[in-house]
């Protein structure tokens, strides 16, 4: 699809003599749902005589009643090519009045950030957990729709298509988009999904001339923690140490592992089956209190099974390795596995696997 932009609006040559045209409305980037919204849109026709090249829409009327479909990969692509042209504008236009940056792991915790902090205040909010799922050439497009293939094929995490991978994009050019002259603070504690972002940031920020400040949360969970960065210890990063996490996110980043852990300091591939046997261990004992062999709700199952586990993993994958173990017969289904809550589990009867 050809594009143009004629700011504040993104023109499309959606078919041969159909131009979409969308108009930017802020410098914030946009969604999925913002795609969708067609307040912001209006379509054209070309006429026999127009190229799209020299198109503008100022001197045509707007088609009334109209309307268009795409599928979802297509509309993920309209909502990365909007961005793409947002970001372009944002590198020559957007200032800031706040005095630091603040990189954290989850959009919740950006949240709660955001509301702990007096303004002004420049918080980002990163919306995966890399402790799961690949993570080669994650800094550019192909390596992200490698993520999102694997994502999208393993992981029910209710999410609608390409919303994740939207998201995902959206974080990585707002942590490039960071002006050079505002100091970064990371925020960050012994846990995974923390210790394998912290890595990433550092990777996307490598040709970046910002200070950088590692907050370092004593291993307190998200929910714990006092968003004030003067109740934490707090370190410049030196060269040294920025060198390392480097060469540590580009080892993780050459492997074709999907599960880390992190253990005695360091961030260990595992592999994929790691949690199987607990899952069919767990689920023999719950069988064992209720006296017979009989169907557990996996929501029900999963809570039970993170209450036991010391450093519990991303539900999600071990909602997904409850359901690989169904496909290998190891567990009976009853239900739909359209998420945890619509389908119950328990082991069959020739299952040795503990």
């Amino acid at each position: 699809m050809e594009t143009m932009m004629h700011y504040p609006f993104i023109y499309f040559l959606y078919e041969r003599n159909q131009v979409l045209v969308y108009k930017i409305q802020t410098l914030n980037y946009i969604t999925l749902a913002n795609v969708v919204e067609k307040g912001e849109w209006e379509g054209y026709e070309l006429l026999p005589s127009e190229s799209f090249t020299t198109f503008r829409h100022e001197q045509s009327d707007p088609k009334e009643g109209w309307s268009f479909w795409a599928a979802a990969e297509h509309l993920s692509y309209l909502v990365d090519t909007i961005n793409d042209y947002i970001q372009l504008q944002r590198k020559s236009m957007m200032t800031t009045t706040a005095r630091v940056a603040h990189i954290v792991c989850s959009e919740s915790a950006a949240g709660s950030l955001r509301v702990a902090l007096a303004p002004p205040k420049y918080v980002i909010g990163f919306p995966e957990d890399l402790s799961i799922g690949p993570l080669w050439k994650l800094d550019e497009g192909r390596g992200q729709a490698c993520r999102q293939k694997w994502l999208m094929e393993n992981i029910n995490d209710e999410m609608d298509d390409f919303v994740g991978h939207t998201k995902l994009r959206e974080a990585i050019r707002e942590i490039r988009d960071i002006p050079s002259h505002l100091p970064i603070y990371i925020w960050y504690g012994d846990n995974r999904e923390e210790q394998c972002g912290l890595r990433f940031f550092l990777y996307l920020l490598r040709d970046q001339h910002n200070e950088i400040f590692l907050i370092y949360t004593n291993g307190q969970q998200v929910i714990e923690r006092q968003w004030n960065p003067n109740l934490y210890e707090k370190k410049r990063l030196s060269v040294k140490e920025c060198r390392k996490f480097l060469q540590q996110w580009e080892g993780m980043a050459e492997s074709t592992a999907v599960l880390r852990q992190w253990e005695h300091q360091h961030i260990q591939e595992v592999p994929e089956n790691f949690y199987d046997s607990l899952i069919v261990k767990r689920l023999k004992e719950m069988h064992q209190e209720q006296g017979h062999v009989d169907f557990i709700q996996t929501g029900t199952f999963l809570l039970e099974l993170l209450a036991r586990m010391e450093e519990p993993p991303n539900v999600f994958y071990l909602e997904y390795r409850i359901r690989y173990l169904i496909y290998n017969g190891t567990l009976a289904l009853k239900g739909i596995p359209k998420s945890m809550r619509d389908y119950c589990v328990k082991i069959c009867e020739k299952t040795s696997l503990v």
